[in-house]
């Protein structure tokens, strides 16, 4: 029947996200473009076991990739997919209190620096109040940023920071709810007198939210 072949295509897309590496990789995609090398650094797996996921998710169209030299870059077949991973985090941390008491214990462990939110953190870059840093890797800056935001790498952070303006909040932000590196920034920036804030979300939760505003 059409039915079971329809639920079959689905189910295909649904095995595929059934490795907590592949969701991980998938995640790391929607930042922007990566090779295979960054890929397996990133994610601390072999080379091999690396494509073999990418593999999975090229056969139920979830990424695709093109080449450059004799690098093979990876991305996300379409930003949609990006979407869609939000929704899963969404629902798994609505339904599944590990992921809650998880998500609190990491938080609590790296820093207890409390986030910013976004509409606050929006009132007051409007009025000029903050510097919005972003700590992601400066290829991810340039795939996309939140509007507004300067770009200075985690790795970077400590050699830059007497460049900050002084006078006004730093906040920093980094892959979604689910990085530490916004953590580890305010943490470093505090260290040196800064009044640095965190923001949970990312660049597509901000995209969500200021189109809600619309």
């Amino acid at each position: 029947m059409w039915k079971d072949q329809l639920y079959l295509e689905f189910a295909r897309v649904g095995k595929s996200l059934s490795s907590p590496k592949r969701l991980e990789i998938l995640d790391l995609l929607s930042q922007g473009p990566k090779s295979v090398d960054v890929l397996s650094k990133t994610t601390e797996m072999s080379i091999a076991n690396v494509s073999q996921h990418l593999q999975t998710l090229l056969e139920a169209r979830l990424v695709r990739f093109t080449k450059k030299g004799t690098f093979v870059i990876y991305e996300l077949a379409d930003p949609a997919i990006s979407d869609f991973m939000l929704s899963l985090h969404s629902v798994c941390e609505k339904q599944l209190i590990e992921i809650r008491r998880i998500k609190a214990e990491f938080l609590q462990h790296n820093g207890s620096a409390e986030p910013i939110q976004l509409d606050v953190l929006l009132e007051r870059m409007e009025r000029g109040e903050v510097i919005l840093l972003d700590v992601r890797p400066k290829d991810e800056y340039e795939t996309d940023h939140i509007p507004g935001a300067i770009s200075i790498p985690i790795e970077e952070l400590e050699k830059h920071l007497s460049s900050l303006p002084t006078g006004k909040d730093i906040v920093a932000y980094c892959r979604g709810p689910y990085c530490l590196m916004s953590s580890e920034a305010v943490e470093i920036m505090k260290t040196r007198g800064i009044n640095a804030h965190r923001l949970n979300e990312g660049v597509h939760e901000w995209r969500q939210f200021t189109e809600h505003l619309q």
